[in-house]
């Protein structure tokens, strides 16, 4: 569990430095003036041993943080915890400190070939922003946090494409097209897989979408099928209310009275012109020349 590490402001381990070589400098020249050159060593070799290796130690401690870092600090193998506040500071002497960056990152997978819940070959891709929320499972709990993110990011996106179909052929369920609720799939599967590394999905959205090129063609051209299909239905749903206004406003004008057969030619006729897709040639009766 990640946790804060001991630390000091940096300029205050500087000033204590300035203190300890003050020191060793006073003793020196204190026993400078000394006859016996014996004494004046014996007096003044403890003194910078002992100041030297205070400053040695000190040194070892400064670290410096930019905003949006951190510091996962161990003394000779253990945790001793993290230090994620920018600025200059002092910690454990004799310590490792990895950086870890907390900002923002993207990863785009490559271009996945899957085979869709309908078992339709597609080609599918995805890009992640995520971050680093827990420093001692990012350092700890994985290897690497970064290849752990892209691998589970590439899985998650073939489970999302193998449990979709790539269009939804019948109302109310769900597809890949759908990028609103494959997104928000997405998003919500790759925080359960990367939490154990301390990695936090802010967000993911398919950035490419396509049926593989062996079948391309024959899906647009079913998909140009429904297209024509949709189309002649919204016609002919047109079509047959304009016909039954004609009808219902020529029986109520007066202006002709029509038999049953005729009612029936003429909504054939008006049924071939309204839904038909070339140009009407109209034929005019003009009766027999005999």
């Amino acid at each position: 569990m990640q946790r804060k590490a001991f630390r000091v402001s940096g300029f205050i381990m500087i000033v204590v430095s300035l203190l300890v070589l003050a020191a060793m400098i006073a003793v020196i020249a204190a026993n400078v003036g000394v006859p016996d050159a014996d004494d004046a060593i014996a007096a003044i070799a403890p003194a910078v041993a002992v100041g030297t290796l205070l400053l040695v130690l000190i040194a070892t401690g400064f670290i410096v943080i930019s905003p949006n870092d951190a510091r996962v600090i161990q003394f000779f193998g253990k945790y001793v915890g993290t230090i994620g506040e920018p600025g200059f500071h002092w910690t454990w002497p004799m310590t490792g400190k990895s950086k870890i960056s907390k900002r923002l990152r993207n990863f785009e997978s490559n271009r996945l070939k899957v085979s869709d819940a309908d078992g339709n070959p597609v080609e599918i891709a995805a890009v992640v922003v995520w971050r680093v929320v827990d420093t001692y499972a990012a350092k700890f709990a994985v290897d690497d946090f970064v290849h752990f993110v892209e691998v589970q990011a590439e899985t998650a996106v073939r489970h999302l494409a193998t449990s979709y179909p790539y269009e939804a052929h019948a109302s109310g369920r769900t597809s890949l097209r759908d990028s609103a609720a494959a997104s928000e799939e997405l998003t919500a599967e790759l925080r359960e897989r990367v939490t154990l590394a301390g990695v936090e999905v802010v967000e993911s959205r398919i950035t490419h979408l396509a049926y593989a090129a062996e079948i391309a063609q024959a899906m647009l051209a079913r998909q140009q099928a429904q297209a024509i299909v949709a189309a002649r239905s919204t016609i002919v749903e047109g079509a047959v209310g304009m016909v039954s206004s004609a009808l219902e406003q020529l029986r109520e004008q007066g202006v002709v009275e029509l038999d049953e057969e005729r009612k029936a030619h003429m909504v054939s006729n008006l049924l071939v012109v309204l839904c038909g897709d070339r140009n009407v040639q109209p034929i005019v009766n003009t009766g027999s020349l005999y």
